[in-house]
């Protein structure tokens, strides 16, 4: 087996400059009771400004103010944590959150969907820095091994145990997974490479250390199996963005929104399954929070679909009052099954997929203004259709072949060369409804070659009615 290591070295940071509109600026996360605030960590523009982490909030600002702060959350480092694994989970479904800041993910089994390591790392690479996130990525043969590389190493893949015990004898004992206190003690003995360590007695580290030092060991250089716990997607999506200001447009929600429909894809990617309907809500200073639902008509998960179409129904609301955070949830999950596509496309950048274009327009147009269209069992051709109907009607299939354009009203039909091609079709029906018809149906062609579909009431003379075009 294969394991890769995603280790995310600054998570909490990322989580929060990912949703700012410039991350480049100076921005320290602060923790502690109210009476003493430190700073737990910054990017690195508040570095240059010559803050360190565990550095006093009067300290800080005493030196400058010339920085942004937010709040150091644990709660909101777990959530990211989770919503990567959820996002690996399209990759294996072996995904392991058991270290902390580290994604585990076997990828072995991967590899003849998603090819060779190169391209499985470069891919995974340019989804992370996609979704706003830092990180290094080690292979190894085991997980254990994985994890402790990735402490300082970035772009290292062993995939032999050969090369395996090779690299790990170099490693600084500081960095092998041990406890500060065990690696402390293996230091003051003069033990400063992993490789010093391995080649003492086994029972003269067991005597001297804990059981577990010895089952850490076994389990980097893959003597013994690391067992890890699983991840298992959640079944729904909610995510909540706070706006670091009051917003009163539109166009300043548009950078939150856009970041959580991304989200929202990149979740369902990892549960191979689309989206159906979500709600929007707007989370105001007073008032209770707008709802904006969103709804389409097939299930789907192209990140730029849905954030136009949340765009088009957030753009159609009125904001009530000035809006502090922003929230997407979202249920109705399921299965989603890729639209068939054409192997080759002539003109891709002037062609869009009906399934984007319909809900496209719904999201512009409103709900009421584009319609499906069905067969209804009526032999009246101006009854034959239903608009949005539960389901098409059967039992229609040996009809002769019907226009596609059929006039709102029939038109007498005033052509001096006409000919006759079939016909006639005697239709009489409705007479449970009062709407009775009898007539006799002619496809007939006009001297500009046009087929036409035109019929003439029975018993009654007078020229041909226009009743339909055929394509």
């Amino acid at each position: 087996m294969r394991w890769a290591c995603i280790l995310l070295p600054q998570l909490a940071l990322d989580a929060v400059l990912r949703d700012r509109d410039d991350p480049e600026a100076p921005l320290a996360l602060i923790a502690g009771t109210p009476q003493r605030r430190v700073l737990k960590t910054m990017n690195p523009a508040a570095r240059a400004l010559g803050l360190q982490p565990g550095q006093s909030l009067t300290a800080a600002q005493a030196m400058t103010r010339d920085f942004v702060m937010a709040e150091y959350d644990p709660a909101q480092i777990e959530y990211w944590h989770r919503f990567l694994a959820a996002w690996a989970y399209r990759f294996s479904s072996h995904v392991s959150l058991d270290y902390p800041r580290a994604l585990l993910i076997e990828v072995e089994s991967s590899f003849n969907l998603f090819g060779p390591w190169e391209l499985f790392e470069r891919r995974l690479r340019d989804e992370l820095t996609a979704l706003g996130f830092r990180h290094r990525i080690v292979l190894a043969p085991n997980p254990a091994a994985a994890r402790a590389l990735a402490t300082i190493h970035d772009g290292l893949a062993v995939t032999h145990r050969e090369a395996l015990d090779k690299v790990l004898g170099q490693m600084p004992i500081q960095h092998c997974g041990l406890s500060r206190e065990i690696a402390t003690a293996f230091s003051r003995m003069g033990l400063r490479r992993l490789q010093q360590v391995l080649a003492l007695p086994r029972d003269t580290i067991a005597k001297r250390f804990p059981k577990e030092v010895l089952r850490h060991l076994d389990a980097l250089v893959g003597e013994s199996a690391v067992v890890l716990d699983c991840y298992a997607p959640p079944d729904e999506f909610d995510v909540r963005i706070e706006l670091n200001f009051d917003v009163e447009s539109h166009q300043a929600l548009l950078f939150p929104l856009r970041r959580l429909t991304s989200d929202l894809a990149a979740f369902l990617a990892g549960r191979d399954s689309g989206v159906q309907r979500f709600t929007l809500f707007l989370e105001h200073r007073e008032g209770p929070d707008s709802q904006i639902p969103v709804g389409l008509l097939s299930a789907e998960r192209d990140a730029a679909m849905l954030f136009e179409l949340a765009r088009g129904r957030l753009e159609n609301v009125q904001i009530p009052g000035p809006t502090q955070a922003l929230r997407l949830l979202a249920r109705d999950l399921p299965a989603f099954v890729p639209a068939y596509r054409e192997l080759f496309n002539e003109r891709p950048q002037q062609s869009l997929p009906w399934e984007q274009l319909r809900e496209r327009l719904r999201a512009r147009l409103g709900d009421g203004a584009v319609h499906g269209v069905h067969a209804f069992a009526d032999h009246r051709p101006e009854c034959g259709w239903q608009i949005n109907a539960a389901k098409a009607a059967t039992g229609l299939a040996d009809l002769p072949p019907r226009p596609g354009w059929l006039l709102s009203k029939p038109v007498p039909l005033q052509e001096p060369a006409l000919r006759i091609v079939a016909g006639p079709e005697r239709i009489e029906s409705g007479w449970w409804d009062g709407g009775d018809v009898r007539r006799d149906y002619y496809l007939v062609q006009t001297h500009r070659g046009q087929l036409a579909w035109a019929y003439c009431p029975v018993g009654e003379a007078g020229p041909l009615l226009l009743h339909g075009w055929f394509a």
